[in-house]
């Protein structure tokens, strides 16, 4: 295969090194093009036009996805975009609207969805291994804020970090959220309130079938990057993300015996790696998409209303956000 690479920023690069081992022939483009000529030297990809292949992997910033997968679409090129598909409703609205339009596979990039724990917990699940599902509780803790300009751009916590969390809920246990309250607080930096966003969170979810979900959410969590998920049920309760590289130290002598993860790239390598193995074989009409513009629609629906609840202080119902 062909494939092109738009974006060569942290995870665009680790993509070029992922896609140089499984693909023919590798095209990479980024504004940058000292950069560009760096990576192509370090992984032998060709310097071209990224839309003139087989498929096409977008990891530009967040602005501009939803003219890139427009692109695609149009040109009928398979394309991989990392998430979300567009910062806003509207956007990712048009998305939809033009990828289904045009029959494009597109893949939206939430890399939990191919994480072995992941994977594992869900496949529990519907075995009926956990019996009915009555509990769930998610958490997403960074080691360190992004930059202030970074944070200025990104939507807010439940868009930029907690989305994660929305689309993993919907995938593992297939139930859709009815209602969200979410609240934060702000102990950090100044720059998270200058822009509207909050620096620690928490959110209680309600599924269509009752189930509660609970989720947490931190920019300071200094002992190292930590996502957890934990499922009770009537028979077992499983987690997922606890390790012994797990940033916890327990009052009753426990303690991980590895250095704690220290960033998302680190702790989702694996899952990074499986993730474009299946793009692939989907860009080859080998599987469907591992996780459509519709999928995306739905995180960033979870998202919305959440910034909501968080700003009035009250419960906000999904139908007032996608109606």
């Amino acid at each position: 295969m062909r494939v092109g690479l738009l974006g060569l920023g942290r995870i665009g690069e680790f993509h070029a090194a992922t896609l140089s081992t499984l693909v023919d022939e590798l095209v990479v483009s980024d504004a940058d093009a000292a950069r560009v000529a760096a990576v192509a030297e370090k992984y032998g990809a060709a310097v071209g036009d990224p839309f003139d292949a087989d498929a096409v992997v977008i990891a530009t910033p967040t602005s501009t996805h939803a003219e890139l997968l427009i692109r695609a679409a149009g040109k009928g090129v398979p394309a991989f975009c990392e998430k979300p598909a567009a910062p806003t409703v509207a956007e990712t609205l048009a998305v939809v609207d033009a990828v289904e339009r045009s029959g494009t596979m597109v893949h939206i990039g939430f890399q939990r969805r191919f994480d072995a724990g992941y994977t594992a917990a869900r496949q529990a699940l519907l075995d009926g291994e956990l019996g009915d599902l009555h509990r769930v509780h998610m958490l997403t803790g960074d080691p360190a804020p992004p930059p202030a300009e970074y944070v200025a751009q990104s939507g807010g916590i439940f868009r930029d970090c907690h989305i994660h969390d929305f689309d993993i809920l919907r995938w593992v246990t297939g139930r859709e959220v009815e209602s969200v309250y979410a609240i934060g607080s702000n102990r950090g930096a100044g720059f998270f309130a200058a822009a509207g966003d909050v620096d620690n969170s928490a959110a209680v979810l309600t599924l269509d079938d009752g189930t509660l979900v609970t989720m947490q959410g931190s920019r300071y969590n200094g002992n190292g990057y930590d996502v957890r998920m934990e499922l009770a049920g009537t028979r077992a309760t499983w987690a997922v993300g606890l390790s012994d590289r797990s940033p916890l130290h327990s009052a009753d002598g426990l303690a991980p015996h590895d250095d704690p993860w220290p960033d998302f790239q680190t702790r989702f390598e694996d899952a990074y790696v499986a993730e474009m193995g299946a793009f692939l074989a989907a860009a080859r009409g080998e599987r469907e998409s591992p996780c459509t513009t519709r999928d995306a629609l739905a995180a960033l629906y979870l998202a919305e209303a959440a910034d909501l609840s968080r700003r009035e202080g009250r419960p906000v119902a999904l139908r007032e956000v996608t109606a």
